[in-house]
């Protein structure tokens, strides 16, 4: 077994490669948001949100560290336990802090 450090948490793990792929739970979840000053698209607790910025595709994960970036336009990919959401921007701002993701567009 191999030890590494995850970039989104910064623990070490053991990677084995013979465990199986584990589903989302209810505890694995982060709150998203994505709003203009005028308009709510979506608010609701989500396994992950992907996006693109300047450098490419990232994902956001429950327990990521803080983080904030200038999204460039693309469609956002929320998946939530009802299913993926998609909603495209032209460009916008996300600040990730204590499993909370918000996006502001419009800004």
């Amino acid at each position: 077994m191999l030890k590494r450090r995850t970039a989104s948490t910064d623990k070490v793990v053991e990677n084995d490669r013979t465990a199986a792929p584990t589903t989302p739970n209810s505890q694995e979840l982060l709150h998203v948001k994505v709003h203009s000053p005028y308009q709510t698209y979506f608010d609701q607790d989500a396994y992950s949100i992907s996006a693109l910025n300047t450098t490419g595709p990232f994902d956001i994960l429950p327990r990521h560290h803080n983080f904030m970036t200038l999204l460039t336009p693309c469609e956002l990919l929320i998946r939530t336990p009802q299913g993926d959401k998609r909603i495209r921007i032209a460009h916008g701002v996300m600040h990730v802090k204590a499993d909370r993701a918000t996006v502001f567009l419009d800004v």
